[in-house]
């Protein structure tokens, strides 16, 4: 039953988010911020395809410690390309917001933004084995969990500012999902159980992608 529902949730997130993604870059009527908003829902889904797919294939076969290689090669993938959708989510801040030089601000976001990339390069994570270290899965979330706070307080202060309704609750989905997603880092591999909060920490992210095709389909009428 779990193999059914994972998997149906699973497809129903990676076709929608992508789904929308391609509807925002073709229907951004040239808005720059709307035609960034969907490639970044589309390194989104795809980059979590490398996860989930596997995932859905091992738990409808012969189990998930039999795709220890595949799994950990999509988790390797998605670490990086869920950095690069946070870098995209910055741009589409700068863009909506008209916010000029702040050469400084982007500076961090790429400071930050590097360092994730490079902790989740170090073989030190082997990502391939059943059993990967927890104190580098700490290790390279601390950049991470640091560009989503930049970015959830550049949000809530423009959308707050500025009075933009469309965007107001974006930096919400940013909190929620870094809020399920912790736990998991911290204690999913002793309480399995917890790994469950990646459903609600999934939601966020559609969330997150429908706040931005909304506001493309009330601005660009």
């Amino acid at each position: 039953m779990q193999a059914i529902m994972e998997t149906l949730f699973d497809a129903v997130y990676l076709i929608s988010v992508i789904t929308i993604g391609i509807l925002m870059i073709r229907g951004s009527r040239g808005k720059g911020q709307f035609r960034l908003f969907g490639f970044m829902a589309v390194v989104l889904g795809t980059g979590d395809a490398f996860h989930l797919i596997p995932r859905a294939v091992a738990l409808c076969t012969t189990g998930l410690e039999n795709y220890t290689v595949p799994l950990g090669l999509g988790k390797w993938i998605t670490s990086i390309t869920m950095t690069i959708f946070y870098v995209l989510l910055y741009y589409v801040w700068r863009k909506r917001y008209h916010i000029q030089g702040r050469s400084g601000l982007t500076a961090v976001i790429y400071a930050l933004a590097g360092a994730r990339i490079l902790l989740c390069m170090m073989p030190q994570n082997q990502w391939l084995s059943a059993y990967a270290p927890l104190s580098w899965g700490i290790y390279r979330n601390i950049p991470f969990a640091l560009l989503g706070l930049l970015v959830i307080v550049l949000f809530y202060r423009s959308a707050r500012e500025q009075g933009d309704r469309a965007f107001r609750w974006m930096w919400l989905t940013i909190v929620l999902s870094f809020g399920f997603y912790i736990p998991v880092v911290l204690w999913a591999d002793a309480v399995p159980m917890i790994g469950m909060l990646m459903i609600p920490k999934t939601c966020a992210y559609v969330w997150t992608v429908l706040i931005g095709y909304s506001a493309m389909k009330q601005e660009c009428r």
